[in-house]
């Protein structure tokens, strides 16, 4: 049966998928913490979530000595690496996802984190065999650039007015902007709604039900 809308379903994992944002917060704040400088507001710290690590920390703790980064990046990664076991996916990602796949949608992830996060992820998740590609932040320039969305269309032989990014920051709907596809956004992330509504996506969904519901009537 042909699709509505779209063949190529992208989702971003932190803040979309799992239930994150508030540990990659704590684990901004404590990194700049360690070092003694400035800690940044949760504002500040929830709006950098997406972004490539390298690119998170210099956008949430500005205006200091470049040699820092390395070393903010190194202590963020130790505190979240002892707490990442710990952290689930929204109720309803699993049903939701193989839904989806069953209904013959290819599905992938564009995300802010390392691979080898985003593998450990994945396999704490059962996720790992769901999706068809998947593409990090190491690995291509990061969001909002859109690099991460013209390589998994590139390498699934997809159509780009035919996919759908979906996520839960404006970075993810400026990259599907920038990429020339659409954007689905998610208000239960990292950024406030009304941030996400300024790029007037296709939907915006306040749960994953609502979500699930939403793609399987219109995608």
């Amino acid at each position: 049966m042909a699709r509505k809308q779209f063949d190529l379903i992208v989702f971003d994992w932190d803040g979309t998928l799992m239930d994150s944002t508030s540990t990659i917060v704590r684990c901004i704040q404590a990194a700049a913490r360690d070092l003694g400088l400035p800690i940044p507001d949760k504002s500040a710290a929830s709006y950098v979530i997406g972004l490539g690590l390298q690119d998170a920390m210099q956008a949430a703790i500005p205006d200091v000595d470049p040699k820092y980064y390395p070393r903010i990046v190194e202590r963020y990664r130790h505190h979240y690496l002892g707490q990442d076991k710990d952290l689930t996916l929204f109720d309803g990602v699993p049903e939701m996802l193989a839904d989806l796949s069953q209904q013959g949608y290819f599905l992938a992830v564009a995300t802010g984190k390392s691979r080898v996060g985003l593998n450990r992820a994945m396999n704490s998740t059962g996720l790992l065999s769901v999706f068809d590609a998947t593409r990090c932040a190491d690995e291509t320039f990061s969001k909002p650039h859109p690099a991460m969305l013209q390589e998994l269309t590139r390498e699934l032989g997809q159509d780009m007015h035919r996919t759908v990014m979906v996520g839960d920051t404006t970075h993810d709907l400026q990259m599907a902007i920038n990429a020339g596809a659409k954007g689905v956004a998610v208000e239960f992330g990292a950024h406030p709604a009304t941030q996400l509504h300024e790029l007037a996506p296709l939907y915006s969904a306040k749960s994953i039900r609502e979500l699930h519901q939403w793609l399987t009537d219109n995608a």
